[in-house]
């Protein structure tokens, strides 16, 4: 499977611990598509939440198509998921759980040049948690100078 990852959202990784991760595709506009293929994006305070039975993702920046003078979108619409109604119920039913929110990890372009979404239903960590994983990655880095 080839992907062109266009964002990454490592913030996320760290913010939050991740669940369950979910594949969806959406829906944008022409203008949207353009200023992806050219990288425009941005993930950062991003998330994803139901509405009318529905998922949307609020607050991802996609930047204006500069070549597009009268039909530009605006760059933090909400953008709809399109997810099966069967993952959109559990997603619901896990999301109204205390602690528990979703936000999306990757975008990125499929083998078919279809802009998917990765999304994840996460937990926010603790501050204690953070510290525990940073300790891990020095570690590890410790582990890799002395083999090397």
């Amino acid at each position: 499977m080839q992907r062109k990852i266009i964002s990454d959202n490592r913030r996320a990784r760290f913010e939050y611990s991740i669940e369950e991760e979910y594949d969806a595709g959406i829906v944008l506009k022409g203008t949207e598509v353009k200023s992806l293929r050219m990288g425009k994006i941005s993930l950062d305070g991003s998330h994803a939440a139901e509405s009318d039975g529905e998922i949307f993702l609020f607050n991802v920046h996609i930047a204006e198509y500069d070549k597009c003078f009268n039909f530009s979108h605006y760059p933090k619409r909400p953008r709809k998921l399109l997810l099966k109604s069967r993952e959109i119920k559990k997603i619901i039913g896990a999301i109204q759980k205390k602690g528990m929110t979703l936000v999306p990890l990757k975008i990125y372009f499929n083998a078919k040049n279809i802009v998917k979404v990765i999304i994840a239903i996460a937990k926010g960590k603790k501050l204690y948690d953070k510290r525990q994983d940073i300790k891990e990655r020095e570690w590890k880095r410790k582990l890799q100078r002395i083999e090397n």
